[in-house]
């Protein structure tokens, strides 16, 4: 495991890739690999995308990663996919769409099944963002899966949010309602040679200006017109996200988001672990005497849970 850990840093596309998988199947030896690579973690600049289906992430995901090479940048990508009915994995949709920087050896892309998790993005991708970061990817683009009103994980797990809009699907009014307006680092009014487009830019901009951030020193999100298939208003969204990243820095949010970051990803793992250790209370030989007792009114159910955890080693 060890010469697998040293190949990702040298930044071997195998590696990687065997890594993830590792990342994903949950495999036993993960603790090991997380630890190896802790002290490697911590420089990349992680960016989320986020939008309803339709919306354009792909292409605007794409779009970013040929400004960020332009600087000379290495950049990954993890691109979450809805899960095959099938056989659980991802359906590739979003590799597809990005076979401009297929053969970039800088370039790192990796599509990742959603496996039925809600709020856009897979359980794993916490760790998987590790593996990118240590293997030296300076920016990391992650891009959800497009889940509609409840897509606002990604907050929590990205330096910057990019929520993407598209005129005529009546996305000013969804992101109000789904809390989007919150989230949002930086908004992307995508497909703007379409009619509306202007209509949905002053729209969210009122929006914005309805909300908490005019405070002084808060940061005020823009709203970007882009027509990502032709790479139209790519210099103006770097533009953004290079304000976005000034600021973090320079008020300490970049610290403090990372650190709500780091404590969401152990509260995660602490959680997961202790789901799986009681999953021994289920199989545990005195809970069908328990339940019988409590049946016959011998004792009650907070009192049976109470013995049963003294019998079970949780």
């Amino acid at each position: 495991m060890p010469a697998l850990v040293d190949s990702a840093r040298a930044g071997s596309p195998r590696a990687v890739a065997r890594l993830i998988s590792l990342v994903e199947d949950g495999h036993p030896a993960l603790r090991e690999i997380m630890a190896a690579l802790a002290p490697h973690t911590g420089g990349a600049w992680v960016i989320g995308l986020t939008g309803s289906p339709g919306v354009g992430k792909s292409t605007s995901t794409t779009m970013l990663v040929g400004a960020f090479r332009e600087r000379g940048l290495r950049v990954g990508v993890l691109a979450v996919d809805p899960s095959s009915p099938f056989s659980g994995g991802a359906l590739l949709g979003d590799r597809i769409r990005m076979q401009d920087h297929a053969l970039d050896p800088e370039v790192y892309i990796r599509s990742m099944a959603s496996r039925g998790h809600l709020g856009g993005l897979s359980w794993t991708t916490p760790q998987a963002i590790r593996v990118l970061d240590a293997a030296g990817c300076q920016v990391i683009l992650v891009e959800t899966v497009g889940v509609g009103q409840s897509e606002v994980e990604i907050a929590g797990l990205a330096d910057t949010s990019i929520v993407l809009l598209a005129p005529g699907m009546g996305d000013g009014v969804q992101a109000a309602k789904a809390g989007i307006l919150e989230i949002g680092d930086v908004f992307v009014v995508n497909k703007a040679d379409r009619d509306g487009a202007d209509a949905t830019v002053r729209d969210l901009r009122h929006m914005i200006s309805l909300g908490d951030r005019t405070e002084p020193g808060l940061w005020r999100p823009p709203v970007v017109k882009t027509i990502a298939a032709q790479k139209v208003g790519v210099d103006e969204v770097m533009e953004a996200l290079d304000k976005h990243w000034a600021h973090m820095e320079g008020n300490g949010d970049l610290r403090r988001r990372r650190e709500r970051r780091a404590a969401d990803e152990i509260e995660s793992i602490a959680v997961a672990s202790l789901r799986a250790r009681f999953g021994r209370v289920r199989g545990h030989h005195g809970l069908s005497t328990l339940a019988a007792r409590v049946v016959e009114g011998d004792t009650d159910p907070y009192t049976a849970a109470d013995t049963l955890l003294t019998q079970v080693d949780i």
